[in-house]
């Protein structure tokens, strides 16, 4: 019996899974790269547009078999479809084989690097991912050329965990769209590649970026992974077998008692409410955010709109897309951030400067503001799908009031242009800022003059604040969310929403977790919003606490002055206090891989 091997990849959609191996081993394929004589050029410029053409119909048929499945999923293969017939890649591979006298499966491969390497210097995970969708249409486009490719004509055994070095937005819709599958193992991805985007959305256990993974595994080995810590064993022993069980039964169990206690309010026993939303960004993912006890969305991404696609979503995209959402959630708030791009994060058909520093450049409302004409189209969908449901709409990035001003004008103004062409809008709506920034921060107590609801994006607010890349190696052990710095800064936010008497959401990172949900207690916290599968948890320990419990435990953490004993002394006194929901579970690691303690976030 082979031994266990153990590896740790990111957790990616929650949930345990046990089952065979199916695996997908397609790995880019070497490309003979040759220099052809000039009478070659016609005979190579034929087999290329020949590949595209398979490649394209391969995709015809793939969408074929997809009908009846979410909307989203459609646009992504059509947008596949769009990448194929993108000048840039027909244009710049028939340019080197015409004038550089290459074959075309090396044409293909350099022009696809060249794409590739826009997105090299990108820090936002949601758009690195891209470079993985070029690699796709290249691999395709290469092996189509060599007459090797393949796709997943029958589907995996019903309760078998797919192994992949990575798998592309065609190969995990037909690999889901049946959900018969018990998890998903990829080398390559992160949490918001399309994989785990849409795992999550379909609630299939799913851990991505585990290193080595192809090297270990064989076809039908067992596979077991824990898709919150990331953990995966092939060829795990009788234990092992026996820890991921009661894993899954953890997860089930957790997921039966969202289902009984999604209509109980998160709240104190001592009467203080905690609002619980969530974080979505794709409609798909409304359910699962609904029956884990989600009161609504409170942050709605709109990026994926302008995904993978070779033209900027029109008017009408926008308005369909928050039309379905709104229609899908009566009754309940719904919260959408308009657009975060510009600097590092390209937009369709619209050209940006190379910048040295991107983060703190042309990025977010700062982008908007210096197009007004783009802004505007996402402005006046909004004020068209505002009849369809309860919708607040809301800024990022907004360091001040004079920014804030601007970009409520062009909200007044699409209005206006909407209610010009005869169609129905809302009387108003709330619109409110994130506080991102030192800045916001600085001046919270004038924005909430101006402003109908502050929200807190944690993940920019400790990246700017304490000046680090967390994308960067080398320094991201310095994200640190209880850095008392931070603490502070949520409490001067939190403070000057109660002042100037609006609400104030958290809706980064750090609101999901469960270790930190007694500190935003503590810190006057009253709306929270995250993934739908970590509600139940924070639920939980809402429901089973004091506000007074909350800010004794936050007392005594600060009286810790370095920010490691501060984190050390949460932690310790959560596990003390939940030992039902904080209860490590160490994988038995073998003598050549030790695997450090875990905790599975269920």
């Amino acid at each position: 019996m082979s031994r266990p091997v153990r590896l740790l990849g990111a957790g990616a959609s929650p949930g345990a899974a046990i089952g065979p191996a199916f695996l997908i081993d397609r790995r880019s394929i070497s490309e003979p790269r040759e220099h052809i004589p000039p009478e070659r050029i016609n005979h190579e410029l034929g087999r290329l547009h020949n590949a595209i053409y398979r490649s394209d119909q391969q995709l015809v048929a793939i969408n074929s078999k997809l009908s009846g499945q979410p909307h989203e999923h459609e646009l992504i293969i059509e947008a596949y479809r769009l990448m194929l017939t993108d000048p840039a890649l027909i244009n710049g591979a028939e340019s080197l084989i015409r004038h550089e006298l290459v074959n075309a499966e090396w044409a293909v491969r350099r022009v696809c690097r060249q794409l590739r390497a826009a997105f090299e210097g990108v820090d936002d995970p949601y758009f690195k991912e891209r470079q993985n969708d070029i690699d796709f249409v290249g691999d395709r486009l290469v092996q189509n050329l060599l007459g090797q490719y393949q796709d997943i004509e029958e589907p995996p055994p019903e309760g078998a965990v797919v192994v992949a070095h990575d798998l592309s937005p065609a190969d995990t819709m037909m690999l889901l769209s049946g959900q018969r599958i018990a998890g998903i193992v990829t080398e390559l991805g992160g949490r918001t590649s399309h994989t785990a985007i849409v795992a999550r959305a379909l609630e299939v256990p799913a851990v991505v970026g585990c290193e080595g993974l192809l090297d270990h595994v064989g076809a039908y080995d067992t596979v077991a992974l824990d898709g919150a810590g990331g953990q995966v064993v092939l060829n795990p022993t009788a234990d092992d077998l026996e820890t991921f069980a009661e894993l899954r039964r953890r997860h089930f169990q957790r997921e039966e008692e969202a289902l009984a206690s999604k209509e109980l309010e998160a709240r104190t026993t001592d009467g203080h409410l905690l609002t619980l939303r969530g974080n979505i960004e794709l409609v798909e993912e409304v359910p699962g955010a609904v029956g884990h006890g989600a009161d609504g969305v409170g942050l709605y991404r709109t990026e994926f709109l302008y995904l993978n696609r070779d033209d900027l979503p029109s008017e009408e995209d926008h308005y369909l897309s928050y039309r379905r959402l709104l229609e899908s959630l009566p009754g309940r708030q719904v919260t959408v951030r308009t657009f975060d791009l510009g600097g590092d994060k390209g937009m369709p058909g619209h050209e940006t400067r190379d910048e040295a520093n991107p983060n703190l450049g042309l990025r977010a409302i700062r982008y908007c503001l210096a197009h007004p004409a783009l802004f505007l189209t996402q402005l006046r969908a909004l004020w068209r799908a505002s009849v369809h449901g309860e919708l607040r709409v809301m800024f990022p990035l907004v360091s001040g009031v004079g920014e804030f001003r601007k970009a409520r004008a062009l909200f007044e103004e699409a209005r206006r242009q909407v209610v010009e062409r005869g169609l129905p809008v809302a009387d108003a709506l709330p619109l409110g800022v994130m506080i991102e920034t030192p800045a916001a921060v600085e001046v919270a107590d004038l924005l909430a003059r101006e402003v109908a609801f502050f929200s807190i994006g944690t993940n920019d607010l400790i990246q700017y604040s304490l000046a680090i890349d967390r994308a960067n190696q080398d320094v991201a052990y310095l994200y640190k969310p209880l850095h008392p710095a931070i603490l502070r800064m949520l409490k001067r936010i939190l403070e000057a929403g109660r002042s100037g008497g609006i609400p104030v959401c958290i809706c980064g990172e750090m609101a999901g977790d469960p270790f930190y949900t007694l500190v935003l207690l503590a810190l006057g916290a009253t709306e929270l919003s995250m993934s739908g599968g970590s509600i139940p948890v924070v639920k939980q320990l809402v429901r089973s606490t004091t506000v007074a419990e909350a800010r004794s435990l936050l007392d005594k953490a600060l009286e810790h002055v370095v920010t490691d004993d501060v984190e050390a002394f949460v932690r310790a006194e959560m596990r003390l206090r939940f030992p039902e929901v904080f209860a490590e579970v160490a994988l038995r690691p073998d003598d050549e891989q030790p695997v450090p303690e875990y905790v599975p976030a269920l």
